[in-house]
């Protein structure tokens, strides 16, 4: 990408340019804030660094260089920058990304990424989230020769340590570090750097004749100076060629040298790119007999599914369906008294991988950030065989809440943590101490490609994506995950396929082994796997992982874990009688008095048990699904009504608990959806009849999800139906 550098002239914007030209970008553009009054070393900013700007100038006249004097506005100081940018697209209009040095900072790193999506620009912040005490020593290691311009934490004396470089520091930071926990790369703010040479000054390096240390507070704790530069020079390099392998000698083909000092009023407002969505009122007046919800009945937290039958006639396409779709949850949600905000996580499921982008355009004029101030919803995208299933192109599953206590991660920067986020959803969404964690694609971060290396190198980045999100929520997936669903594309080799959860096993015991010894703030949980086999994937990815974790809240006082569950009512069964097998169709993770997650899965073994003889003689032949009668899937899906019922009711919890409940459903299985909704719909309603404990609405409680198939591991994805029960107590 064309890329405009945000540079105060410190060392992390100066390596920030870096790791863009390691990453193939190309820096066209610098451009830096100043003060009005050249005489002042500091403005009281949490963006911006002005201590040494009187030097910046300098080394960067070889491109083009932007600067900005401070128009106070009303509103936020990022205001200024806003006009800053806005005036490089003007004069740039190749540019498309921007870099800055972020590194710990969510306050500098989300106004950075305002503007960005004001600007239709993109963030590049590969200093996020790294390790300082690395990231100070690979600076020092890459040639980067910065000073010291201000001091202002516990053990830095002005006198002392100003003017002093970093690698000549960089012992005594560590010791502070352990001594009183300061950043090591100032980012608390304990110095600002100026960096007077590095590989990007291609032909000189700065020289500082004369400067004077001006002490801003005499706090015998933590006094605070600042260097005043008073006199400086360039000193040109012996060569001006780089080694053959340092990209930065191809810093700007254009060559541009040129200073502009912007000016001015803070611009209007860029305009949202999206279209205005039609009124919910018309979309849904058409087609309304085609639409199909689904909604649990927990009073608090809730998930809503809805779809398209199958028209008679031919399809008005993806974008249509979807818009549709998207319409009628929201006034599902308006009947509610809820919006999009409310919203925790949304599965989008489409048709074809190949019109991702035209789905993701009508989504975005949905599901927005104005209508979302509380973070916008985290999300995982699937290809269905929707149309096989008669249920048109396009099919949307929403979680909601009836409270605003969800935290989100949204990091829209690409950088070298996890993979950016650039659109309206999010990493992960913490909810009630359960942490809703985006789909996760085999993605290098930097570069936000898939990985080379075939499913299984595929799913070992994906794990370590979600293991870095877990961290920014002080958990890991290897002690703190509840379920791993792993979705799977056809384009897996089947011989690559029983490898997949040996990787996952593996990865995720290695990890647990690293924590040990930690400080645990829960014990470790024994996960869920499961594996649904789909025919697509985002950027055709091989596999997407979905974890769901718990995070205890330590601001709660932990409740005393009962030694006995409370005594079991006992119910009524549907004519089965407790079997020892019906356990090994049973994968569970209860946190008691909290959480109840269940996986049951119908195989072929365990439909023969179920409907007794009447399989047995059909499917001597091996034919499996494809003979299943009506009157067996009657059987089967009250066998998983009743086993279900029994593992939520022994754990102790109801039916008015639960928050999600899926029906995966094989092609294959050649009885149609509509038939397979109603059997189930009959199963609760006896249910409820015979107990009272199923409390079923006027909407099915249940989503049904056609998949090419599902399974406890990749190697296996045959399963008859699966169900996944999510149950929370309020």
């Amino acid at each position: 990408m064309k890329v405009v550098a945000l540079v105060s002239g410190g060392k992390d914007s100066c390596y920030a340019m870096m790791k863009c030209i390691q990453y193939g970008h190309q820096i066209v553009a610098l451009a830096n804030l100043l003060p009005t009054d050249d005489s002042v070393d500091e403005l009281d900013s949490y963006m911006y660094q002005t201590v040494g700007h009187q030097i910046i100038a300098f080394p960067y006249l070889q491109l083009w260089h932007q600067k900005l004097s401070y128009q106070k506005t009303a509103g936020d100081e990022v205001e200024d920058m806003f006009i800053l940018l806005n005036e490089v697209k003007k004069q740039i209009p190749s540019v498309t990304a921007v870099s800055s040095g972020a590194i710990a900072s969510d306050y500098q790193r989300l106004r950075v990424e305002s503007v960005c999506s004001r600007l239709g620009l993109v963030s590049l912040a590969y200093l996020w989230k790294q390790d300082q005490s690395l990231l100070l020593q690979e600076m020092i290691t890459n040639s980067i020769m910065a000073i010291t311009v201000k001091v202002a934490a516990m053990g830095l004396d002005p006198s002392k340590h100003l003017g002093k470089e970093i690698a000549f520091l960089k012992p005594y930071l560590h010791k502070l570090k352990d001594l009183y926990g300061i950043n090591v790369c100032g980012e608390g703010g304990e110095y600002e750097t100026l960096t007077f040479d590095c590989p990007l000054f291609r032909n000189a390096r700065i020289v500082l004749d004369e400067f004077q240390v001006v002490l801003h507070s005499s706090d015998s704790i933590a006094p605070v100076g600042v260097l005043h530069p008073l006199k400086f020079h360039l000193e040109r390099k012996a060569s001006n060629s780089l080694s053959g392998n340092d990209k930065t000698n191809d810093l700007c083909s254009e060559n541009i040298s040129s200073v502009s000092e912007v000016l001015g009023e803070n611009p209007k407002e860029c305009k949202s790119l999206g279209a205005p969505v039609p009124e919910v009122s018309d979309l849904i007046e058409v087609s309304r007999h085609r639409l199909h919800i689904s909604k649990t009945e927990k009073d608090n937290t809730f998930s809503m599914c809805c779809w398209l039958q199958d028209p008679s006639g031919p399809s008005a396409g993806l974008q249509e369906d979807l818009k549709l779709i998207l319409g009628q949850i929201e006034l599902q949600l308006e009947g509610c008294g809820l919006g999009w905000e409310h919203v925790l996580y949304i599965h989008l499921y489409i048709s074809d991988m190949d019109q991702f982008t035209q789905a993701n355009e009508t989504y975005v004029r949905f599901i927005t950030q104005d209508k979302c101030p509380f973070g916008v919803p985290s999300r995982s995208t699937i290809e269905l065989p929707l149309i096989q299933a008669s249920l048109g192109r396009a099919y949307v599953e929403i979680l909601a809440a009836n409270d605003q206590s969800k935290q989100v991660l949204h990091v829209q920067s690409i950088s070298c943590w996890a993979p950016s986020c650039i659109g309206p959803y999010s990493q992960a969404t913490l909810h009630k101490e359960i942490l809703h964690m985006a789909g996760q694609l085999g993605l290098d971060p930097p570069t936000m490609t898939i990985c080379d290396g075939g499913s299984t190198a595929e799913l070992e980045q994906a794990l370590q994506n979600s293991e870095a999100i877990a961290e920014c929520f002080k958990c890991s997936i290897s002690t703190s995950a509840i379920f791993f669903v792993v979705y799977c594309s056809t384009n897996i080799p089947l011989d690559e396929r029983p490898k997949l959860h040996d990787k996952l096993d593996t990865f995720v015991n290695q990890l647990k082994l690293s924590h040990l010894g930690k400080d645990s703030k829960s014990n470790v949980l024994d996960p869920i796997f499961l594996y649904i086999l789909v025919p697509d994937l985002p950027k055709r990815a091989l596999v997407e992982i979905k974890p769901i974790l718990y995070v205890l809240d330590t601001a709660e006082t932990p409740e005393e874990t009962p030694s006995e569950l409370c005594s079991v009512v006992a119910r009524s069964s549907f004519s089965f009688q407790p079997v020892e097998w019906h356990g090994s169709c049973i994968q569970k993770c209860v946190i008691h008095g909290k959480i109840c997650a269940v996986v049951l899965s119908i195989t072929s073994e365990v439909a023969m048990k179920v409907c007794s003889d009447s399989l047995k003689a059909d499917w001597s032949n091996g034919n499996h699904q494809k003979s299943l009668t009506e009157s067996q899937m009657k059987r089967i899906a009250r066998f998983c009504i009743y086993r279900l019922d029994k593992t939520v009711i022994e754990n102790g919890f109801s039916w008015n608990d639960t928050m999600i409940l899926r029906l995966y459903v094989p092609q294959n299985i050649h009885i149609p959806l509509e038939t397979i909704s109603s059997l189930f719909e009959d199963a609760f309603k006896e249910l409820d009849q015979m107990n009272g404990g199923a409390k079923i609405g006027v909407k099915p409680i249940f989503n049904l999800v056609p998949v090419l198939g599902a399974g406890r591991s990749a190697a296996c994805t045959e399963d008859i139906i699966t169900c996944e029960l999510f149950a929370r107590k309020s």
